[in-house]
Parts: C-alpha cells; sequence; structure tokens
C-alpha cells in the first residue's frame, strides 16, 4: 500500500512539472520586436479618463484607506481630488510643466515641478511617467531599446540588450493582450529600485484598462508603497477640472 502512495505521488508530481513546461512551451516564441509591436498596438487610445480609486500609501506617512477621484485628459492634465470618510481632504493637479497640491488637514500646498511627486513614489517621476502609470502602460517607451526575449512563468520577460551605467529595466509581458503586467527599474548609482505590478487588466468600452497597480520604491533611505484599486472607469466623457489653493496655506519647500 504504501509503495502505491509513493508511485502515485511521484506520478502526479511529474505530470504537474509537465504541465508546467507545456504551458510555457505553448506560448509562442516571438521576437522582442515582434512582442514590442503588439504591446503598442494595445496602447491606450482614448482621450479621457474618469474613475474612482482606492489608495493605500506608506512612505514617510502612512495613509491607509484613502479613496480618490481620477480625471485625466491624456498627454495634457491628471486631475485627482483625495477623500477620507467621505470628506474632501487634498487635491492635486498635474499638467506636463508644473505640479499643483494642497492639503487642507495640515493647510499646506505645492506649486512647482516633479520633486513632489518623485518625492511620494520614492523616484523621479515626469509627466509621462506619472499618465503611463495611470493608463497601465511601461513608464519607459519599449520602443527605445532592443531585448533578450524569455518565457517565464506564462509571460514574455524582456530585458535590455545594452547594459546602462545607470540603470537596468526589465519588463514581463501578458502573451494575451500584450500588455506589461510588471516591470522593474533599478537605479545602481543612487541604490533605488522601483517595481510596477499591474493587477490585470480587463475590457471597458472595447479599452483594456488595469484593474489597478501597486509600486514599490525601495532606496537606502526608506521604502514607498502605494496600492491602487480602481472602480467605476469611464472614457471619453465631459471633465471639469476645479483647481484653487485656498488662501493662507503654507508653501512646502522642497530641496
Amino acid at each position: 500500500m504504501r509503495k502505491t502512495v509513493t508511485l502515485l505521488i511521484i506520478i502526479f508530481a511529474f505530470a504537474s512539472c509537465k504541465s508546467s513546461k507545456v504551458s510555457d512551451k505553448s506560448i509562442p516564441g516571438l521576437s522582442s520586436k515582434a512582442i514590442v509591436k503588439k504591446n503598442t498596438a494595445a496602447s491606450f487610445n482614448r482621450k479621457t479618463v474618469k474613475a474612482s480609486m482606492s489608495i493605500k500609501y506608506k512612505g514617510k506617512e502612512e495613509l491607509p484607506n484613502i479613496s480618490a477621484s481620477l480625471r485625466m485628459v491624456k498627454d495634457s492634465i491628471i486631475w485627482l481630488n483625495f477623500s477620507k470618510l467621505g470628506f474632501p481632504v487634498a487635491k492635486l493637479k498635474i499638467t506636463p510643466d508644473e505640479v499643483k497640491f494642497y492639503e487642507k488637514i495640515g493647510k499646506t500646498s505645492f506649486e512647482g515641478d516633479f520633486k513632489l511627486i518623485s518625492n511620494w513614489l520614492g523616484t523621479e517621476f515626469d509627466f509621462v511617467k506619472v499618465q503611463n502609470l495611470f493608463l497601465g502602460e511601461a513608464i519607459l517607451s519599449l520602443e527605445q531599446d532592443k531585448y533578450e526575449v524569455s518565457v517565464k512563468d506564462r509571460k514574455y520577460e524582456l530585458l535590455s540588450k545594452k547594459r546602462n551605467p545607470i540603470f537596468d529595466i526589465k519588463y514581463w509581458i501578458d502573451p494575451v493582450h500584450f500588455k506589461v503586467i510588471k516591470e522593474e527599474v533599478g537605479h545602481a548609482e543612487k541604490n533605488q529600485n522601483l517595481t510596477i505590478l499591474y493587477k490585470d487588466f480587463h475590457k471597458i468600452s472595447e479599452s483594456l484598462f488595469p484593474k489597478g497597480f501597486l509600486v514599490t520604491a525601495i532606496s537606502d533611505q526608506m521604502k514607498t508603497t502605494i496600492d491602487v484599486n480602481y472602480k467605476n472607469v469611464q472614457f471619453d466623457v465631459p471633465l471639469r477640472f476645479p483647481f484653487a489653493i485656498p488662501s493662507g496655506y503654507r508653501n512646502i519647500e522642497l530641496e
């Protein structure tokens, strides 16, 4: 009886391993150029986005269970209204040239460049990177590089052929819809590592959009995590972007 049980365990273990290998082998062996082309074809192509979000942030401060309303005009403006328990607590307005922010609890404000966003996210960001993060796109264009391709865990893994002395970047791409599922950027010189994990994609009005994303930024000084989940996503609807910093707010000074 014991020999029979042992034999069954071996058979199931072998079958399990074989199944895993077959699932990877069943993914077409595409060139990096073909994968990048399919990823580009799957790029988000709507003009505006309106969505609700739940956010958990942990960095220099911990802000669990924050809600936010997102409004975006692609390549033009990103607007966020933050609330806690239904009460508005902060607003953020981002354009390609400027970041504006104010929060009501401490009565502080900011008007300037992307230092504030980079400070929150734990690594350097600009408008395009922030926009791509919200839209589920690679934060750096895949078309700017050439890659070595492998298939691991039923995903295409793309690693740059050119070893950049400043940073290394790696992408994991879904073999069905060809969206980036995960990306890692490591800055060896600054000892920083950024990981973005998208929580799958679903089709809304014939467009693929992430269900949410998790950002993890690690440096010598700190670790920052931002966990975002989307709700009530709409595209191409009329939008307003009300924003006015109240008088008497103290301006945040960043180095």
